[in-house]
C-alpha cells in the first residue's frame, strides 16, 4: 500500500481572530493539532507539535506504533518544558491525531478531540474516541449523543499535549486496502457538521483537494465557530500512479462560494421530504365559527403564559443554584446558575471561582463524580472541588 491523492486545508473559521490549529503533510505520515490555552499559547502548542512530527526523523527505522508514541513523547516534553520556562504560557496544550501508512496497516495516536475517519466502500467510521468531558458521559451512558452536542461544557478535553509531564496517548493500528479514503480532522468540523454529512462531502467530491474544500465550507456555513482544519488522503496499491498530490490553500470566500452545497448538520429537512402548502384563509368572507377562531388564541396565550413561568423559574434557580464543571481551559469551575443554554452563546450561568485543578489531572471515574452537575449550595460546590485538590497535586 501506498499514499495517493491527499489534500489539507486549514481555515480561522467564522468567529475567531486566528488560526490556532496546525497540520502535518508529510506521506506516509499526516497530522492535525489544535491548540489550546490562550490565543498565544494554544497556537504555539499545535505548531510545537507540527513541528517535532514533521521534522523529527531519528524514530523512521521504528514500526509505526512506536514512532508515533515516541513523537507524542518529544511533543509533550518540549510544549511542557517551554510552559515550565514562561509562565505566561501556563496551561498551554494541544490535541493531535495523527497516522502513519506502514505496509498494509495505518497506525494512529490519539489525545483530545481532533478525530480520524477512514471511509470504505461507502461507509464512513470514527476510528478514534475523544478525550472530551461529554465523550466520557456518553460513554457511560449519562448522556445521549444529541445531549452532548448541545452540553455547555462539549468543549471541555480530557487529554492534551503539554499540560503535564507525561500524557497518555492512544495509539491503535487498523487495516488498509486500496480505495480507503482517511480524514483527520479538529472539532472545528466534527461540531459544525454531522457523520452523515461529512460522509456525503467526501463522497461526491472529485478529488481529495475538492473533498477538503467542500468540508471547511461545510463547516463555516453551519457557524463557523472555531478554526477548522481537515487533512483528506487515499490508500492505493503500490503499483497505481497517482500523479502529484495536492495541498489545498487557504480559501478566500469566493473560492468557498463556489462550491456545490453540502449537507449541514443544522441544514434543512431530511432528503425527500416534501411539504405541503396549507388553503390560505378565507379573509372577510363571513363564513367560519368565531368560536373556533377564539380557541387558537387561547391556546396561544396558555403557551405563552407557561413559557413565561419556565424563563422565570429558570432565572430564579439560576440566581441560587451552583454546579461544579470545568472552563473552556479545562479548569475545574464553580457556576452559579444551571447547566443551560438558551441558545448558543447565551448560558444561564457563571463562573463564581476556579480552581488551579485541571479536568485532565483527575481520572476518568472521579470526572464522572465530580462534574455531575447537580445543582447544590455554593459552599457545598466549593467543598467538593478542595477535597479533590487534596487529593491531587496542584500549584
Amino acid at each position: 500500500m501506498k499514499i495517493g491523492q491527499h489534500a489539507a486545508l486549514s481555515d480561522t473559521g467564522r468567529k475567531r481572530l486566528r488560526n490556532e490549529d496546525a497540520m502535518v503533510i508529510s506521506p506516509p505520515l499526516f497530522a492535525v493539532a489544535d491548540g489550546m490555552g490562550g490565543a498565544r499559547g494554544g497556537q504555539l502548542a499545535a505548531q510545537m507539535t507540527a513541528s517535532v512530527f514533521s521534522g523529527e526523523t531519528s524514530s523512521v527505522a521504528l514500526d509505526g506504533p512506536t514512532r508515533l508514541r515516541a513523537l507524542v513523547t518529544e511533543a509533550n516534553r518540549q510544549i511542557f518544558a517551554q510552559a515550565q520556562r514562561d509562565p505566561s504560557l501556563g496551561g498551554m496544550g494541544t490535541t493531535i491525531t495523527a497516522a502513519i501508512l506502514e505496509d498494509e496497516h495505518l497506525a494512529i495516536v490519539q489525545v483530545g478531540d481532533s478525530r480520524a475517519y477512514r471511509l470504505r466502500d461507502g461507509v464512513l467510521e470514527q476510528l478514534t474516541d475523544d478525550h472530551s468531558l461529554v465523550a466520557e458521559l456518553v460513554r457511560a451512558g449519562r448522556l445521549t449523543p444529541e445531549e452532548a452536542a448541545l452540553h455547555p461544557q462539549r468543549a471541555v478535553i480530557t487529554r492534551a499535549l503539554g499540560t503535564d509531564p507525561t500524557v497518555a496517548a492512544d495509539v491503535i493500528a487498523v487495516d488498509a486496502r486500496p480505495g480507503d479514503l482517511l480524514l483527520l480532522c479538529s472539532d472545528g468540523l466534527t461540531t459544525m457538521v454531522d457523520d452523515a454529512a461529512l460522509s456525503r462531502a467526501l463522497l461526491e467530491s472529485e478529488n481529495a483537494q475538492t473533498a477538503a474544500r467542500a468540508l471547511v465550507r461545510a463547516a463555516n456555513q453551519a457557524g463557523g465557530d472555531d478554526n477548522v482544519t481537515v487533512v483528506v488522503f487515499e490508500v492505493v496499491e503500490d503499483s497505481w500512479s497517482d500523479g502529484e498530490a495536492e495541498i489545498a490553500s487557504a480559501p478566500d470566500e469566493d473560492t468557498l462560494s463556489s462550491l456545490d452545497p453540502v449537507p449541514l448538520l443544522f441544514g434543512e429537512g431530511e432528503s425527500g421530504a416534501t411539504t405541503q402548502r396549507l388553503p390560505e384563509a378565507s379573509i372577510g368572507s363571513g363564513r367560519g365559527s368565531p368560536r373556533r377562531s377564539i380557541v387558537p388564541l387561547l391556546l396561544a396565550a396558555l403557551a405563552l403564559a407557561v413559557a413565561g413561568i419556565v424563563v422565570v423559574g429558570a432565572v430564579w434557580g439560576s440566581q441560587r443554584a451552583y454546579f461544579v464543571g470545568a472552563d473552556e481551559d479545562g479548569y475545574i469551575a464553580v457556576y452559579q446558575g444551571i447547566p443551560w443554554d438558551v441558545t448558543d452563546g447565551i448560558p444561564l450561568y457563571r463562573k463564581v471561582h476556579v480552581s488551579p485543578l485541571r479536568a485532565p489531572q483527575l481520572s476518568a471515574e472521579e470526572r464522572e463524580r465530580l462534574l455531575d452537575h447537580d445543582l447544590v449550595r455554593e459552599d457545598e460546590a466549593r467543598r467538593r472541588v478542595v477535597q479533590y485538590e487534596r487529593l491531587v497535586e496542584v500549584p
